[in-house]
């Protein structure tokens, strides 16, 4: 089986979902992994789905055929697993230009792979001062863990850290 890496973006409206799993499934396609989300009136999403190499060149074009959505693929075959352990932390500090890039900064000097980043502004209680909030999934070597947690930590005085496995 193959993969098809899908990325989509367009004016949000009802029933994107049910015609892009119509066309996966009419491609015999089998949805694998996804993350949709509603972004200031805009629909972007990412799917991950399998086929068999006969299908997935079908699914490709019905898929870029689609009105009103700009959608990208790539063909890609299952990642062999990694040896590096997969962790998540959860981010908090006062928000502030540039915290993304700085935090993607020091996981990538200190060997991580960043796997998913998902990250909010929000209001911190009593002072409604804005809260920058993140979950960082990241590959690393346990040996260099701590070396990175304590890489972000010193980051900013106010960047908070807490792991799990």
């Amino acid at each position: 089986m193959d993969h098809l890496v899908i990325s989509l973006v367009g004016k949000d409206q009802p029933g994107i979902v049910d015609k892009l799993s119509a066309i996966i499934q009419q491609h015999q396609g089998n949805w694998q992994n996804s993350s949709l989300h509603h972004l200031t009136g805009t629909f972007a999403g990412v799917i991950e789905v399998s086929a068999s190499a006969n299908d997935i060149q079908a699914l490709d074009s019905a898929l870029k055929q689609l009105p009103d959505l700009q959608v990208q693929t790539q063909i890609t075959s299952p990642a062999d697993s990694d040896e590096q352990a997969a962790i998540t932390l959860e981010l908090t500090a006062n928000d502030r230009q540039g915290i993304v890039q700085d935090i993607a900064s020091v996981i990538h000097h200190q060997g991580g792979n960043l796997i998913k980043l998902v990250s909010k502004q929000g209001a911190a209680p009593h002072t409604g001062q804005t809260m920058f909030n993140a979950k960082a999934k990241i590959q690393v070597n346990q040996t260099q863990l701590d070396e990175l947690i304590c890489a972000l930590e010193n980051l900013a005085d106010d960047l908070m850290v807490d792991i799990s496995q």
